[in-house]
């Protein structure tokens, strides 16, 4: 299978900046969510490492490859992030949605097109494409799976540090059972997503 299948088709069809979108941190009921923009910027590239699916990675490879995808003059990205107060006003798909825009934004040229990872669009005036797991299939939008994911792994181990009761170094907010039990012990802390619905019920005037 060619992995840049997609990218191709659309330079032949004109468009020469195609930036690929995915987002790490959607489940968790803890920290940010953040989006990685990725665009290859040579239409005939060469030495591009071989990757996957983040999710079928393991951290020390998805490290790895984290470092020589920045590192590849032929890779332009943008990261985006959005915190877990703004998560609880706007809610997780408009939080999604924005830190895709904010990973965009961070290109000095504006995108031709966009492929997103799943089955929803921006809110953009470019033209763009959603496709249902493109992280599994698409160069670009596997190498934004990386991006989003370590720089989402990263902010939560800092974050760990804060709030050392969690656990957050190890399930980086996800709902284990272990956090489930820090949760019940010790009630949510000032970055657990309030909104979500197994904290709803939960006092957070404390924490």
């Amino acid at each position: 299978m060619d992995i840049l299948k997609e990218e191709k088709r659309l330079w032949k069809k004109g468009f020469k900046r195609v930036v690929c979108l995915d987002e790490a941190g959607r489940g968790p009921l803890a920290g940010p969510v953040t989006a990685a923009a990725v665009m290859i910027e040579s239409h005939q590239p060469s030495k591009l490492p071989a990757i996957k699916d983040s999710k079928k990675l393991t951290p020390k490879k998805r490290k790895e490859l984290y470092h020589l995808l920045i590192k590849n003059p032929q890779i332009k990205w943008g990261i985006g992030k959005v915190s877990e107060k703004v998560i609880d006003k706007i809610n997780i798909l408009e939080a999604t949605k924005l830190a895709m825009e904010k990973a965009i934004a961070k290109f000095k040229k504006k995108p031709d097109f966009l492929i997103l990872d799943g089955n929803f669009t921006i809110y953009s005036t470019i033209p763009q494409k959603p496709i249902i797991k493109a992280d599994t299939k698409v160069f670009s939008c596997m190498a934004a799976s990386i991006l989003a994911k370590v720089t989402r792994d990263r902010i939560m181990e800092k974050l760990d540090k804060k709030y050392p009761r969690y656990g957050f170094d190890k399930h980086k907010g996800y709902p284990t059972k272990h956090h489930r039990r820090m949760l019940k012990k010790y009630g949510p802390c000032q970055i657990h997503r309030k909104s979500f619905k197994p904290l709803k019920k939960l006092d957070f005037k404390n924490n």
